[in-house]
Order: structure tokens, then C-alpha cells, then sequence
């Protein structure tokens, strides 16, 4: 294995990884070198403990919500105290609670908001937290990555998922903070926009066939190789950037840009010069049409159709 991407020695921590994408994510990890705390809520946790060790590598399960704030410290605690530090941090717990807006409850708000966001805050933070006081103890930067999962429902909406694409929107904006934060220390932070078959998503993704790399095009372990790569000595230079991620492509998003500018002739606007700039820009366009609509189709380059949960 290249030094450039081998994860010998190191050790990382992943949320939800009982199942789906977080156990692929886990066992990536674990089969570039790496020693891997494994989060989940139940026993799932120790079955995935059980086939990273098959691998001959070393895990320990830790269960809990990533929500409770505390579960964050317990985390890197224990890879510390357990594997002697910690290197990487694969977030990705989450739940879903799918309603139309007129039909959410706050409890369905809370509960994706809490597990998603404040889920990867919690733990971010902790983690954040050790690898300052490391670098501050080494006198220099530390090996430290973040990888966060948002959604391409950040980036287009999803109309029977206000809750779950506003939480995604917040993960990626944590990122950037983190991203910004943190890389005076050595840590990269960057998130992913994965698409895969897994049980959250079983109703949405219809069967698929292999492709040439015998996968079948939306399996979780192709997120979980792109995983294993951000995690790597091999992205010391990516920080702060936002990939969607499916079958056989890797997409580099852009930071936004400014469409167009209108000014005001003498300073300050009037109600009726921006009716007389602004309405006619947007006339015939129809209201449907918004800033992320004329995306969405360049994106579909595996011809899986997009589906309202994009997790």
C-alpha cells in the first residue's frame, strides 16, 4: 500500500457506523490501517467491532446518541485512552423524519436537527478540542482530519425534507468553520454529498446493476473508499470542501456565485427601481425555477434518477 494513502497507525472515530454507509466508512478505514472507534446506538456497533477485527485490525464499540453533548467526549476519550490519540473523524450519524412542511411536528424538526447537526457539532468539538491541546503540546500541527456527511438536499432542497436539508446546510457551514478553525493545527475538514443504497434509503433507490468495478452503482462502499482517501496523508491539501459522491464519479462543488448585480442608480434603493431592475430578470423564468434547479441534471452523470432522500 502507498505511504500516501495507508492509514497504519492511526486511529478514527465513526458515528453511525453500525449500518450503511457508516459501516462502510468504518471498514474502509480500517482496511487502510487505521484503528476505529465504532459508534452506534445498539449492538450493530459490536458486529461491525467483530469484522474489523476478521480484518486483523483493532476496534472498540462505544454506544450512544451523538446528540448527548458528552457523547462527544466520550468518543475521543476513548480512542485515546484505548488506542493512544486520535486522527480522524468520520461524522455521519443521522436520522430521518420525512414530512412536508405543512405537516411537520416539532418533534420531527428536533429530532433531525439534534441527531445531524448538533450530532456532529458535539463530537467535532471534542475532537477539536484534543487535537488543539496536541498541537499546542507538540509546538507545531497535528495530523487531524474531519470528514462530515451533509447531502445534496443542502444544495437543492427537498421538498418533503425541510428539516433534513436545513441540517445538511448547517453540517456544511460547520464544516467550512471547522475547516477555517482548525487548520492553523493541522486538521482538514471537508464534507461529502453521498448517494447509496442503505437502509434510510432502501424505499428511494430502486435496484441497480454492477458496473465494471462489480459494484453495484449506488453501494455504500464506494463512499466509503472516497472516505478512506479524504482521510489520508494523500489530502493534506483539501480543506474546506464540499464532494458529492456516487457510483463511479467524485464531484468537486463550487463556492457559490453571484448571478447578477443590481445597483441602485443613486445609492439607495426605491420599491419602484427594484421592480424596475429585478422583475423584469426574473420574468417568464415561472417560480418553480430556483437557484439550484439548472443543477440537479448535470450532477445525474450515472443516469440514477434524483429522489427526495439523498443521504
Amino acid at each position: 500500500m502507498s505511504p500516501n494513502i495507508s492509514l497504519e497507525g492511526r486511529t478514527a472515530v465513526v458515528t453511525g457506523a453500525g449500518a450503511g454507509l457508516g459501516r462502510s466508512e468504518a471498514l474502509a478505514l480500517a482496511a487502510r490501517g487505521a484503528n476505529v472507534v465504532v459508534n452506534d446506538m445498539g449492538p450493530a456497533a459490536d458486529e461491525v467491532v467483530a469484522e474489523i477485527e476478521a480484518l486483523g485490525r483493532k476496534a472498540v464499540a462505544v454506544t450512544g446518541d451523538v446528540s448527548e453533548w458528552a457523547m462527544g467526549d466520550r468518543l475521543v476519550r476513548t480512542a485515546v485512552d484505548t488506542f493512544g490519540g486520535l486522527d480522524i473523524l468520520v461524522n455521519n450519524a443521522g436520522v430521518l423524519r420525512d414530512k412536508m412542511l405543512f405537516n411537520l411536528t416539532e418533534s420531527d424538526w428536533d429530532d433531525v436537527v439534534r441527531v445531524h447537526l448538533k450530532g456532529h457539532a458535539a463530537v467535532s468539538r471534542a475532537a477539536a478540542a484534543y487535537w488543539r491541546s496536541a498541537s499546542k503540546a507538540a509546538g507545531g500541527p497535528v495530523y487531524g482530519r474531519v470528514i462530515n456527511t451533509s447531502s445534496e438536499a443542502f444544495l437543492f432542497g427537498s421538498a418533503g425534507q425541510p428539516n433534513y436539508s436545513a441540517a445538511k446546510a448547517g453540517i456544511v457551514a460547520l464544516t467550512l468553520s471547522t475547516a477555517q478553525g482548525l487548520s492553523r493545527y493541522g486538521v482538514r475538514a471537508n464534507a461529502i454529498c453521498p448517494r447509496a443504497r442503505t437502509g434510510m434509503t432502501a424505499a428511494v433507490f430502486a435496484e441497480g446493476g454492477n458496473t465494471p468495478g462489480g459494484l453495484d452503482v449506488l453501494a455504500p462502499e464506494r463512499v466509503g473508499t472516497f472516505v478512506s482517501y479524504l482521510a489520508s496523508p494523500a489530502a493534506a491539501e483539501i480543506n474546506g470542501q464540499v464532494f458529492v459522491v456516487y457510483g463511479d464519479m467524485v464531484a468537486l462543488m463550487a463556492a457559490p456565485t453571484v448571478e447578477r448585480k443590481f445597483t441602485a442608480a443613486d445609492g439607495v434603493f426605491s420599491a419602484e427601481e427594484l421592480d424596475a431592475q429585478i422583475t423584469p430578470y426574473f420574468d417568464g423564468r415561472g417560480p418553480y425555477r430556483n437557484f439550484a434547479a439548472y443543477s440537479v441534471a448535470e450532477l445525474d452523470m450515472t443516469g440514477v434518477p434524483n429522489a427526495a432522500a439523498k443521504k
